[in-house]
């Protein structure tokens, strides 16, 4: 029986050049794209051999989004209360994210902590309904970083029962012996990336925001580890300070980096690392940090960020750093992840965004041709939209309505659309 499919009078979009190529059919055999082929004048080109047929209505295609900061274990906005949640309710929950995730039009995400292999074969074995997982395990924090959760009056090193891997605690490591292991047991456990609390963060309780973390040694030695195993180092980030010690040191990605200057940018650009703001997060929290019951030393970190957000993407975009699609969202926020187009679009085209959230996701990965593009032997990911995405992103920011046909790994997962086979 044939495996072939055919998608026929589309627009597809060329995520390199980031312009809309004339009216094609796409042949996708199996999970993955066949061919990309353009219409003649007397129309679509033949193919005998397809299983279904499905006519895009001379809508545009878009690969499949990719958002490379989620997280897709956060069920809830309280880190600390999520630490003391059983594993099995914390994948149970994580499930439902995941396949909220997949019908905003995210084929591929980049999980920047908190999930671990079983979810990942979860959602390849089809068990639960969600985007491409590439995860970090636990994000390597030093005594009283970022991802250090305990409250300030707790001593005890292991307070929190994390045995299955899930949940956003840190890998709690101090010095460059210390270091070295905690990446070696992220790479043991399946690791795609690693995460690397570089310095000081919004919700957790010990460190100020400004603060570096980590010894440039340590940084250097979680670096050489992960470069060792063939994958890279992505650093939690906001001041220059910080992120010019994480990208000297190695890293390959800044993540947040909302306090981002000229000279820190340039490094960057120099070092080639990429930028991954996560704008959408700030504003849910800005929405609602005070309902949380965030403190007023939090809620001052967080307005501090936030104001900043958008001027670190232009600073970025002047100095020629890659910016990628992230949002960063907690708890029941996670609904708010396509927000993050609308946000952006003050500061970047929809070409530009629309490549955030493709090829230069893509790149960063290191995953070139196989997501990102609608080109042959990558990832039958597709979306059908109504509009033009590279005039504006409306109908991205709305997935519910905009988006009239998600495909992923050639299986149709929501079709608005007539098809006949």
């Amino acid at each position: 029986m044939s495996t072939r499919q055919v998608i026929s009078n589309v627009r597809p979009f060329d995520s390199v050049r980031g312009t809309l190529g004339p009216l094609s059919t796409l042949v996708i055999d199996g999970d993955r794209i066949a061919a990309v082929l353009p219409h003649a004048p007397s129309g679509p080109p033949a193919v005998d051999d397809a299983a279904q047929r499905i006519d895009g209505g001379g809508r545009v295609a878009l690969p499949g989004l990719i958002d490379a900061h989620v997280h897709v274990t956060a069920a809830h906005h309280d880190l600390t209360l999520l630490g003391l949640q059983p594993p099995s309710l914390v994948a149970a929950e994580s499930g439902a994210i995941m396949r909220g995730m997949l019908h905003r039009g995210f084929t591929t995400v980049r999980d920047a902590a908190g999930a671990d292999a079983g979810l990942q074969t979860a959602q390849a074995k089809g068990l639960f309904e969600g985007p491409r997982l590439l995860i970090a395990g636990f994000p390597i924090c030093q005594t009283g970083g970022h991802a250090d959760m305990r409250p300030r009056a707790v001593r005890q090193r292991d307070w929190f029962c994390t045995c299955a891997g899930l949940g956003l605690l840190g890998a709690i490591a101090d010095g460059v012996g210390e270091v070295r292991r905690a990446v070696r047991e992220q790479v043991r456990t399946g690791a795609n990336q690693i995460k690397i609390m570089a310095g000081g963060g919004i919700s957790s309780p010990a460190d100020p925001l400004e603060g570096t973390q980590f010894s440039l040694d340590e940084l250097r030695a979680a670096c050489e580890e992960a470069e060792a195993a063939n994958l890279y180092a992505m650093a939690h980030a906001y001041s220059p300070r910080a992120i010019t010690r994480a990208v000297d040191s190695g890293v390959r990605s800044i993540e947040h980096g909302n306090l981002l200057d000229e000279a820190s940018a340039r490094v960057m650009k120099q070092r080639g690392a990429y930028l991954v703001p996560t704008l959408a997060t700030y504003a849910a929290l800005a929405d609602e940090g005070v309902r949380l019951g965030w403190t007023g030393e939090m809620l001052d970190k967080l307005a501090r960020v936030k104001g900043r957000g958008l001027e670190a993407v232009r600073i970025a975009m002047a100095e020629g750093v890659p910016v990628v699609f992230g949002t960063d969202l907690l708890g029941h926020m996670q609904v708010r992840q396509s927000e993050e187009f609308t946000i952006r679009s003050a500061v970047q085209t929809p070409v530009q965004i629309l490549q955030s959230a493709t090829i230069e996701a893509a790149r960063l990965m290191r995953l070139e041709g196989q997501i990102g593009e609608l080109v042959p032997g990558a990832w039958a990911d597709v979306l059908l939209v109504d509009g033009d995405p590279t005039q504006e992103v409306a109908m991205l920011a709305a997935p519910d309505t905009g988006i009239r046909l998600l495909m992923q790994a050639g299986r149709v997962v929501r079709d608005g659309l007539t098809s006949s086979t």
